[in-house]
């Protein structure tokens, strides 16, 4: 292996971007992040401005290079994770976005989808794409944009206009941008745009027809670890030198593969400003019949593709986000345990954080936010517990829809993202779930996915089987709360969720 000893991976998320570099170990030798801003514009409508993220991610992989004195000819390869479902229009020949990039949360093309949902319901195309019609996913997403922005459908016409998830947009910047640029995404983004057909694992025609969408605004859809580089970083750029990329995971798919869950029935969950709750279900594509969705879980080079069952959690993080800069209960985001510490329970509170609408496993769009059960008892400490609580909560109702679909009993649940750090949560989640709940060494699993990707495409690493060997347990925790008390709990929680629905005529 000579003088290339790393493998770096840079993780674009829903607040914040970061790069870290692995060992052959699989062990974080420097990393770096920064946060960027969310714009709401209106109520429902979330935005990032592309440009700010491209910004972030070049300072976060010169801060890390900086911090551990690697440079670019020590990398082997990297690999970019991303949120999913966010959506970027820009120009490929001079690189400036049509428009800010649209969130995953964003709720605007609500009345389009349930006008589509009119006419066959919410799974017309279930079997084809894996998803419910949402307006979570990129080809709303896209439409609204074509529909809107002037020009846009023109320019898409002499090739002055292109689409792409996050990591296109990334990976595009990274080869050099306007001119140069490749266009690529991974068969896991792809799927979460509703136009990939994922047993055929292409762009759907008709389904490109229905949202209006032109095929060649969309970039190539590629494995996740690459059967050869998708291409190489441009040496003007933030790396400085030139370093093949060869892997990418959308983020939920990362962490899957940073959890080392590549057998069927392993799952994870990870807790970030969503949580995302994944069960591996193998070359078996299970079309869910209860709120979840179905996803491809990685394509390594020309294997078949793996599939996933995923339930998700949209307000996790986001919600002590919310306490500490709208309602100000906390400064920084780590003091909502030290306050939710204070109190032995949650005082009656139950908070259901619906901002959006619920998620799954109940998909009610019109649903919104509520605080439940308040006395002149309650304190800032009882919210802050019923903050923390509400994420447990929202994942065992996921974990039960999960079961129910696969047939699969989990055993455990492997965790990652950065609420594992909060005892209380992951000791309320064991105790709600009545599995051990499992914190590995690294937690930066989302990070630790893409580079394994890239590693393994790049022959750094021998194959899944050595990477289940890096994976190590740091802590477990036991169910201690006895029936009775988990089953009232979860009846005020159920009861709580049903306040929120109908909310909006």
């Amino acid at each position: 292996m000579g003088q290339h000893r790393y493998i770096g991976a840079l993780d674009q998320g829903t607040t914040s971007s970061r790069f870290i570099l692995f060992d052959h170990g699989g062990r974080i030798v420097a990393g770096h992040q920064l946060e960027h801003r969310q714009i709401y514009p209106k109520p429902g409508w979330v935005e990032h401005d592309p440009l700010e993220i491209w910004q972030r991610c070049c300072d976060v992989i010169r801060a890390t290079l900086q911090k551990s004195g690697v440079v670019a000819d020590e990398l082997v390869s990297i690999g970019v994770t991303n949120q999913r479902e966010t959506v970027v229009c820009w120009n490929p020949k001079t690189g400036k976005p049509f428009y800010n990039a649209i969130v995953w949360q964003d709720m605007r093309t609500s009345d389009y989808i349930e006008a589509l949902a009119a006419d066959g319901g919410y799974d017309r195309f279930r079997l084809k794409t894996g998803l419910p019609l949402a307006a979570y996913f990129s080809g709303s997403k896209m439409k609204w944009m074509l529909d809107t922005i002037p020009g846009l459908r023109k320019a898409a016409a002499k090739g002055e206009a292109v689409f792409g998830t996050i990591d296109t947009y990334i990976i595009w910047q990274l080869t050099g941008g306007p001119g140069r640029g490749i266009l690529v995404t991974d068969v896991t983004n792809a799927s979460r745009t509703f136009l990939m057909n994922i047993t055929e694992l292409c762009w759907d025609q008709e389904l490109l027809n229905l949202f209006s969408i032109p095929r060649n605004m969309l970039p190539e859809i590629r494995s996740s670890v690459a059967a050869t580089a998708y291409g190489v970083t441009d040496g003007g750029g933030p790396l400085g030198g030139l370093v093949p990329i060869s892997g990418i995971l959308g983020d939920q798919q990362a962490a899957l593969f940073g959890q080392a869950c590549f057998e069927r029935g392993s799952s994870k969950n990870t807790y970030g400003t969503g949580c995302f709750l994944l069960l591996h279900t193998g070359e078996e594509i299970v079309h869910s019949h209860h709120g979840l969705l179905t996803t491809v879980a990685c394509r390594i080079g020309k294997q078949p593709a793996t599939y996933a069952l995923e339930g998700s959690v949209a307000v996790a993080g986001l919600l002590v986000q919310w306490v500490r800069d709208k309602l100000g209960l906390i400064k920084e985001s780590g003091e909502i345990r030290e306050l939710a510490s204070r109190v032995k329970d949650n005082g009656g509170v139950y908070i259901v954080p619906a901002f959006s609408g619920l998620f799954a496993p109940y998909w009610r769009t019109e649903a919104r936010g509520i605080i439940a059960g308040l006395t002149g008892y309650v304190d800032s400490g009882h919210i802050a517990r019923a903050v923390i609580e509400s994420t447990a909560f929202q994942t065992k109702d996921i974990c039960d829809a999960m079961e129910k679909d696969s047939g699969l009993t989990l055993s455990e649940l492997k965790v990652d993202g950065g609420a594992v750090v909060d005892e209380l949560l992951m000791q309320f989640q064991a105790d709600l779930l009545s599995i051990p709940v499992i914190r590995p060494e690294v937690t930066e699993t989302t990070a630790l996915g893409a580079a394994y990707a890239a590693g393994l495409s790049a022959g750094f690493w021998s194959g899944p089987s050595e990477l289940t060997g890096h994976w190590r347990e740091e802590k477990r925790w036991i169910a201690v709360m006895d029936t009775e008390e988990r089953e009232k709990r979860l009846r005020f929680w159920h009861k709580a969720v049903e306040r929120t629905k109908g909310w909006l005529d």
